[in-house]
């Protein structure tokens, strides 16, 4: 395989823009599961547009002429979706079907099917248009979706198939396996447990944002000239946290609401 003398920033400026925005589309799907739903299937999103070298040995293991590698080599643009249980990735990939922005052209499940070395991950090979100067260019991507469980164990297994030049010694090999094992054994507890991790989360989310209202709130009094009273809600949080009495946090919120409200309108509280 010869190595032509291509303008290889220019080549990679498609996928580095693919990319960026399929990042930016993907986080802002999470915020908005969460806003509808309290809870969003997506942990983090991540991505990456793959080196020169690793395109190049790519090309040249699976026998790719250098001028096919944008329909040869699908993953020069890559994201990664990480999910808390593997019950969100399903969730995850019948989003991404749906959505009118991209084609998927395939999938490859390595979870039902996962690999011998122990990989885990669901992939989608998709067409993504992306709008450049000089017009529309579609770009293939690959998505790939899993556990926090599942990145663990690939991340350290790349790193060794990069150092033995994946030829790993078959010690390693086998722990690696036996560590993938063990990988899809805690997603198994972990989806065991969902319920009770779900609730758990989502009130210490609504603890959180009454905790953050009534400070702002207890801030806003000044604004208003109302230091005496601000001064005295202030005690009464600092006496509820240390009590960490979320019930009694919100009659606070209610408390402070009512008094801006009041305020607002031009009332005095002490004659209502």
């Amino acid at each position: 395989m010869g190595i032509d003398n291509r303008d290889w920033s220019m080549f990679l400026l498609p996928y580095e823009q693919s990319v960026e925005e399929l990042k930016v589309k993907f986080k802002t799907m999470r915020s908005e599961l969460k806003k509808r739903e309290e809870y969003a299937p997506i942990e983090f999103v991540t991505g990456r547009v793959k080196k020169i070298s690793s395109i190049l040995n790519k090309a040249k293991r699976l026998n790719v002429p250098m001028d096919q590698l944008e329909s040869g080599i699908e993953d020069i643009a890559g994201i990664r979706i990480m999910c808390q249980f593997v019950e969100d990735i399903r969730r995850v990939a019948e989003y991404i079907r749906n959505r009118k922005d991209l084609k998927v052209l395939y999938e490859k499940d390595y979870i039902t099917n996962y690999k011998e070395s122990g990989y885990r991950s669901f992939h989608m090979i998709i067409e993504y248009p992306v709008q450049t100067a000089l017009g529309q260019k579609i770009v293939l991507a690959e998505i790939q979706i899993r556990t926090l469980a599942m990145n663990f164990w690939a991340t350290i297994e790349h790193s060794l198939s990069y150092k033995y030049r994946e030829s790993l010694p078959d010690n390693i090999r086998k722990r690696l396996t036996k560590a993938g094992e063990a990988a899809s054994i805690l997603d198994n507890e972990m989806s065991s447990i969902r319920e009770d991790i779900l609730e758990a989360q989502m009130q210490f989310e609504e603890d959180s944002n009454v905790t953050t209202q009534v400070l702002s709130l207890i801030h806003q009094l000044y604004f208003y000239h109302l230091v005496n009273e601000a001064i005295g809600f202030q005690d009464r949080f600092n006496d509820i946290w240390q009590r960490h009495d979320m019930d009694e946090m919100k009659l606070l919120l209610d408390e402070v609401k009512q008094l801006i409200t009041l305020t607002k309108k031009g009332q005095n509280p002490d004659e209502i």
